[in-house]
């Protein structure tokens, strides 16, 4: 039973995500949580992740920590991310398992669902066709991990779940304007082009790709949410089951911004899937779901954005 003095080890603190669930913990009173930053541990090494474990006996983990990237860097830096991820998740998913972990969340993507995946996507439509080319090393990393967890709680009974976001946005979240994830980029991009006084935002691809986005204080809600509960199901959809188009998302951020823009598309740079929204009803089954709307949320992202980069 989780409580607050319950041994907590988040790994991935630092992160969008990670910070969120940080902040939601601390805020929520929890007093003996352990964090490790890239120096003091690399989760990538299999004989400290182990000896960590073992020192720490921990009875909850979540894992935050991954390589992640938009398109761009999905697929430029393939091996980086199938390489890394899989290391990440096996050390810390096996450690756990090993030194009795009670519960276990283990943070994937919905690019693990298929290119061309039936909309919206269920969990039990994974590994029904292609994977997306751009994302595949990523996307098998995390399939790697689901089934890890899923394979430990059939033949071990853990209670290790897997939940899979939509796209998440919200502070501490990366603004590189060739490797972030499209929402940060369509920011960074838009406060750049005002400061210069441009007169044009130029957004990847054609604009027409549909994509769900959800704030990430509410991503954590939902991590603490279920690493409360026992699910007979392993994966679990973590979404809002609200899609705009990017060309639509640009002109909001060009709304909200106040700004004097026109959208050019770079066809040259790839779309990456056509479509991507979840059925979250296992996650409403079970009592949870998204409380912060894009307008709310855009504002505390912006807020944050503008704090640490101008």
């Amino acid at each position: 039973m989780l409580n607050k003095k319950s041994k907590i080890f988040l790994a991935g603190h630092r992160g969008l995500v990670g910070s969120a669930i940080l902040k939601k913990l601390e805020k929520l009173g929890y007093k003996n949580i352990t964090v490790q930053t890239h120096k003091q541990l690399d989760l990538k090494n299999q004989k400290k992740v182990l000896n960590f474990f073992r020192k720490n006996k921990f009875e909850f983990v979540i894992l935050a920590a991954a390589k992640v990237g938009g398109i761009y860097a999905n697929d430029t830096y393939r091996t980086e991310f199938i390489y890394d991820n899989l290391m990440i998740q096996n050390n810390v998913i096996h450690s756990s398992f090993v030194t009795n972990v009670k519960n276990l969340i283990f943070l994937g993507s919905s690019c693990i669902y298929p290119k061309n995946c039936k909309q919206p996507m269920k969990e039990k439509y994974l590994l029904t066709g292609e994977l997306e080319k751009t994302n595949e090393p990523y996307a098998i990393a995390k399939i790697a991990g689901i089934k890890l967890c899923e394979s430990l709680n059939i033949q071990y009974g853990t209670n290790y779940k897997c939940l899979m976001p939509c796209n998440i946005y919200g502070p501490n979240d990366n603004y590189h304007l060739e490797n972030s994830h499209f929402f940060p980029a369509l920011i960074a991009k838009t406060v750049n082009a005002i400061k210069k006084n441009k007169k044009e935002l130029v957004v990847w691809g054609t604009g027409k790709p549909k994509r769900e986005l959800m704030f990430s204080y509410d991503f954590a809600d939902a991590c603490l949410f279920f690493l409360k509960k026992k699910t007979k199901e392993t994966l679990i959809n973590i979404g809002t089951s609200q899609e705009l188009s990017i060309s639509q998302y640009a002109k909001f951020v060009i709304k909200k911004l106040n700004a004097r823009l026109n959208i050019k598309f770079d066809k040259t740079k790839k779309d990456g899937t056509k479509r991507k929204i979840l059925d979250c009803s296992i996650a409403k089954k079970y009592g949870w779901k998204p409380k912060i709307n894009l307008d709310n949320g855009f504002k505390i992202t912006y807020d944050s954005y503008i704090n640490r980069h101008i």
